[in-house]
C-alpha cells in the first residue's frame, strides 16, 4: 500500500536508516535528472505537473493541469529557483515536447511564499544535492522513522526530515513555510519515491512522486540559463 505511516509506529531512525535518508537528495543529484508529478493542493481545483527536473543544472519542466477552476493554468511549466515561465495551451499534451516552444511564454518571478504552486516547485528543486547531508545530525534535527509501506511496487520507509522552522542550518530542510517535518518514501538504497510537505498557503500538502517513466533531459526555453 502506498501508506502514510503509523503514528503509534514512530521511532528513531537507526543509523543504517539515517544513511540512507542522509544520500537519498544526493543520489537525485548523482542521477542527473528524475521523471516527476507534482500534485499541488488548491482550493480552486488543484494542479498536477507532470515532468522532469534536471538537479544538476536545477531546472525543472512538463505539462500543467488543473482541475475545476485551476484549469485556466492549463499549458507548459518550466522554473528555476528564482524564475516561473508559462506557456497557455488549450488542448494539453500528455507529455511536454523534448524541445521548448521557441515563443509564448509569459515568464515571472517565483514567488517566495502566497502560491502553493510555486511552493511545490521550489521544494522539488530542493531534493537535489550535490553532497549527501550529515547522516549524524539527521535524528537531532528530528528525523523518524513513521512506518513502512511500497509506492509502484518498491519497498519503502516512511521517514520525516528535520523540522524546517527549528533547524535553519541544516541543508536538508526544507522551507515548506508551515514548520512541518517534510515526509519521505525511501527505498532500500536511499532511492526517493516520494515526498509530502505542507505549504503554507493550503490546508492540504503537496506531493512528489518519482516516477518509474522514464527520465527526459531538460532543455532550457528561451531565455532560461541553467545554473551549470
Amino acid at each position: 500500500m502506498d501508506g502514510g505511516g503509523d503514528p503509534a509506529a514512530r521511532r528513531a531512525l537507526t543509523s543504517d536508516e539515517a544513511n540512507r535518508l542522509a544520500v537519498t537528495r544526493f543520489l537525485n543529484y548523482q542521477a542527473g535528472g528524475r521523471a516527476v508529478t507534482i500534485t499541488v493542493p488548491s482550493a480552486a481545483g488543484g494542479l498536477v505537473v507532470t515532468g522532469s527536473v534536471d538537479y544538476r543544472a536545477g531546472i525543472g519542466y512538463g505539462v500543467v493541469r488543473g482541475a475545476g477552476r485551476d484549469t485556466s493554468s492549463d499549458g507548459l511549466i518550466q522554473w528555476t529557483a528564482a524564475t516561473v515561465l508559462v506557456h497557455p495551451m488549450t488542448d494539453v499534451p500528455a507529455t511536454a515536447p523534448a524541445s521548448p516552444p521557441p515563443s509564448g511564454w509569459y515568464r515571472r518571478a517565483l514567488q517566495k511564499s502566497g502560491s502553493s504552486l510555486d511552493s511545490s516547485l521550489a521544494i522539488t528543486l530542493g531534493l537535489g544535492s550535490d553532497r549527501p547531508d550529515n547522516a549524524e545530525l539527521l535524528p537531532q534535527n528530528g528525523a523518524e522513522l513513521v512506518g513502512k509501506g511500497t509506492v509502484r511496487g518498491h519497498s519503502v520507509e516512511i521517514m520525516t526530515g528535520p523540522n524546517a522552522r527549528t533547524a535553519p542550518g541544516n541543508s536538508f530542510a526544507l522551507e515548506t513555510n508551515t514548520g512541518n517535518a517534510v515526509r519521505y518514501w525511501i527505498g532500500g538504497d536511499g532511492t526517493m519515491y516520494r515526498v509530502r510537505a505542507g505549504v503554507a498557503s493550503e490546508s492540504q500538502p503537496v506531493v512528489i512522486d518519482f516516477d518509474n517513466r522514464k527520465y527526459v533531459p531538460v532543455r532550457a526555453a528561451p531565455g532560461v540559463t541553467p545554473v551549470r
